[in-house]
């Protein structure tokens, strides 16, 4: 079994913020793998769901952000799991938008529902990043991370989040390289090469007019 974990805030406010990106992904993934219905459980919304014959739970936490490990904790001791069972997606403000890495273990970055997540059960699990960018300055992350996504961003974001879904069945199975391979061609796929210029048209030239015979005289 594993433990899929979307970070965010609850309530309508924080729906469009880029904090709340591990939620977007996690909605998604729910959706587009056919999960069960999202029931509340473990301090947050949890929806059941299979892959490869791997039963998967889908958790949002309802703690707040900085209390994300309380809700984690919950599902991980109620299930009898280890922290490698476990997968948060979340926002990373070091990644360039648009980008996604999978890390395990680490500190947490500054990130407060990772740290929570690391007091509550250590910090042996794995973390996709979901780059948001860094806004210039650290006095402005804070502000930077709880603002929507502008409208520019949006078609990006979806572009992530449905690349990321599509896509789980790497991660299940383990493999984060063809994970992120895959997902970095989703999002910026190689350019076709341009093609050759057409051979330039042949041109039929009129036959040369055969010599006269050259008169002579006696």
């Amino acid at each position: 079994m594993l433990l899929l974990v979307g970070l965010g805030n609850p309530g309508s406010r924080y729906v469009g913020n880029r904090h709340n990106i591990g939620y977007m992904a996690v909605d998604e993934i729910v959706r587009r793998h056919g999960f069960g219905p999202w029931r509340g459980r473990f301090q947050g919304q949890a929806a059941e769901g299979r892959m490869s014959g791997l039963k998967l739970l889908a958790l949002k936490p309802e703690t707040y952000m900085n209390e994300s490990g309380r809700s984690v904790g919950e599902a991980l001791r109620f299930y009898k799991l280890e922290p490698e069972a476990l997968l948060v997606f979340h926002d990373e403000i070091d990644l360039r938008f648009g980008k996604v890495k999978v890390k395990r273990g680490g500190g947490p970055g500054g990130h407060n529902g990772l740290r929570s997540i690391d007091a509550h059960i250590g910090q042996d699990y794995r973390r996709v990043r979901l780059g948001v960018g860094h806004p210039g300055h650290k006095d402005l992350v804070h502000p930077h991370v709880l603002k929507d996504f502008s409208k520019d961003e949006v078609m990006t974001v979806d572009k992530l989040i449905d690349a990321v879904a599509g896509e789980l069945p790497k991660l299940i199975a383990g493999d984060d390289g063809a994970f992120m391979s895959r997902i970095a061609f989703l999002m910026a796929p190689p350019k076709p090469p341009p093609k050759p210029p057409p051979p330039p048209e042949a041109t039929e030239e009129a036959p040369s007019a055969a010599p006269e015979d050259a008169e002579t005289t006696d």
